[in-house]
């Protein structure tokens, strides 16, 4: 009977010690990785945004391109540029969980319930003038919520690129955001009227204009969705005052 409970009591040690081994493992590569996957989601986000740009050629360096994009931070209440006392720790979908950093919305297209007071855009400029603004937007699908980014000309009506890089639409159909050859259709479209309301539409028949974009096929409720994202985004509630407010001469809101 002794001999049993000695066999037991050293299988449970070995199973422990070997839980705890691993358990130490785990953690230590968590700790060692952390860094080099915060580093890794940086220069996504930075590739993200020179795609929307049209900046990306195959043998572009995405740390030397992004270099020439000025990062500023919009009030999205007044339209205006504002200083952080901590910029490179802002998180922009952090603090639209945050209730003291951000706003629920009333009026909610994009159905995302709030949104954070303050968005991170990014210019590409000549000297002080502003030759491309590129936006964030996100937004409810069928299934998930799209994140992407847009960019317009200085005309600020003009679409520059499109580009989305996070979603859980249905593959070939919804998931078709991420196609680049859907995405090209969006290039030189014209986002909003005369009036600088938001005008342009995804269809279901061929576009006739510069205010139409094919929908896609199969995905009516992510073509839904992301109509309502851009109209909300484009809106007064969104990026409306802000694009209202920048003088593209010499980069200022």
């Amino acid at each position: 009977m002794s001999a049993k409970n000695e066999s037991f009591a050293k299988t449970l040690l070995v199973a422990v010690t070997l839980c705890l081994v691993c358990s130490v493992i785990v953690s230590s590569a968590a700790v060692v990785l952390k860094e080099k996957q915060i580093i890794n989601a940086s220069l996504d986000k930075k590739k993200n945004v020179l795609v929307a740009a049209n900046l990306l050629k195959a043998d572009t360096d995405i740390e030397t391109a992004f270099a020439n994009i000025e990062q500023k931070f919009v009030d999205l209440d007044t339209g205006k540029f504002i200083e952080l006392d901590n910029p490179q720790s802002f998180d922009q979908r952090r603090a639209a969980k945050t209730s003291e950093l951000s706003v629920e919305i009333e009026n909610d297209l994009a159905k995302i319930g709030r949104r954070s007071k303050i968005a991170k855009v990014y210019l590409v400029k000549d000297q002080q003038k502003v030759d491309t603004i590129i936006l964030p937007i996100h937004g409810k699908g069928l299934f998930s919520t799209l994140y992407g980014f847009i960019a317009l000309e200085a005309d600020k009506q003009t679409v520059v690129g499109l580009k989305f890089y996070e979603q859980g639409e249905t593959a070939g159909l919804g998931g078709e955001v991420e196609n680049p050859l859907w995405l090209a259709l969006w290039n030189g479209k014209k986002l909003m009227n005369s009036d600088g309301e938001p005008a342009l539409t995804l269809v279901k028949t061929i576009p006739k204009n510069e205010f139409e974009v094919d929908g896609l096929s199969g995905a009516t409720m992510t073509t839904r969705g992301i109509q309502n994202m851009l109209d909300y985004w484009l809106s007064e509630d969104g990026f409306g005052r802000f694009l209202s407010r920048l003088d593209v001469k010499n980069g200022e809101a």
